[in-house]
């Protein structure tokens, strides 16, 4: 897990400022006041300050009176929020009073804060769901220009260091998207290519999986991965990127060189695009729990600004990854 200890050092070195919505949550406390005593990251919390500073002591921290804490209640800057807020959804008939009343619920003023310019990323979800994480998001922050579609990729840290990139891959999308069209899976190729990039530094060698190798099997859904990776290519000829390919041929080199040969991703890949959410999802957990690997994310891609979301389940050593992952992000959006 070098990796992360790499990614919280660029993190420090950056000092990007994060916003952590989820201000009363325990373990988010805890993260907290871990990451302002590492120096990972400047961290905003929301809510009034009295209330957090009570429940930090309750729970001994010692430096969350360092954060920057923001009163969704009495903000010098509610009035500047509500304007922008009524200008991005004017089409949507959207009322001041209406906006005033979004502004108190932390997870939107996170978003709109974000959109002003006065934070750098969001990390929730410990305690909400993944929809009432990304709703705010997708209403105000949008996605990146050219990208129409959010995706979830994991950094999985193999036992097994013959895989991918000493024992890293990135698998995606295994956490929003339930069924991409081709142009849709060629978006998440794109942006996972980006994020290995960005977060892992390694150059990306994406395979694009199917039950089929190279016209082994003819299908619809072998269709729709072959176009995505056609249409990937011409997103970002750059890439180093192949498909359709079966599991084994994109990770194992003997069966690569007999299924697809000739290709120089075949066998080497570090990065997995599965054709479903379904796939995705059921393909991370199992590496998770019978290679024991280690999953850190989901690292939530294709959005404007980083926003990332938790599983309610997560530990504080979770959340200050993720932080760090996010501070990351921000600088290569």
């Amino acid at each position: 897990m070098d990796l992360i200890n790499e990614i919280k050092a660029k993190a420090r070195e950056i000092q990007q400022r994060i916003v952590l919505p989820e201000s009363f949550e325990e373990r988010t406390l805890k993260a907290a006041d871990i990451i302002i005593s590492e120096d990972i990251a400047k961290i905003i919390l929301i809510g009034k300050p009295t209330d957090i500073l009570n429940k930090a002591g309750l729970l001994s921290l010692k430096n969350i009176s360092k954060a920057t804490i923001v009163d969704p209640v009495n903000n010098s800057k509610t009035e500047d929020y509500i304007k922008l807020m009524l200008e991005i959804r004017k089409t949507k008939g959207l009322t001041r009073d209406q906006a005033l009343n979004l502004l108190e619920n932390p997870l939107y003023l996170a978003t709109i804060m974000i959109k002003n310019g006065d934070a750098d990323g969001e990390v929730a979800g410990a305690e909400n769901a993944t929809g009432n994480v990304l709703r705010p998001a997708f209403q105000y922050v949008k996605t990146m220009p050219g990208i129409s579609v959010v995706s979830g990729a994991f950094l999985m840290f193999l036992n097994d260091k013959n895989f991918g990139e000493n024992g890293l891959m990135i698998f995606a999308d295994c956490a929003v998207h339930p069924d991409p069209t081709a142009n849709e899976l060629a978006e998440i190729a794109v942006a996972t290519g980006k994020t290995t990039r960005a977060i892992a530094g390694i150059e990306p060698k994406i395979a694009m999986l199917s039950f089929s190798t190279k016209g082994s099997a003819v299908h619809e859904m072998v269709d729709k991965v072959r176009e995505a990776t056609e249409i990937a290519q011409k997103i970002d000829p750059s890439l180093k990127i192949d498909g359709e390919l079966q599991a084994d041929a994109a990770i194992i080199e003997s069966i690569g060189n007999k299924k697809a040969p000739g290709s120089s991703i075949a066998g080497h890949a570090n990065v997995l695009i599965f054709p479903t959410l379904e796939a995705g999802n059921i393909a991370y957990k199992l590496v998770q729990r019978l290679a024991k690997a280690e999953a850190v994310g989901p690292i939530l891609q294709g959005m404007a600004a980083p926003i990332n979301d938790l599983s309610r389940g997560c530990s504080v050593d979770d959340i200050v990854n993720l932080v760090a992952i996010t501070a990351n992000q921000s600088t290569a959006i």
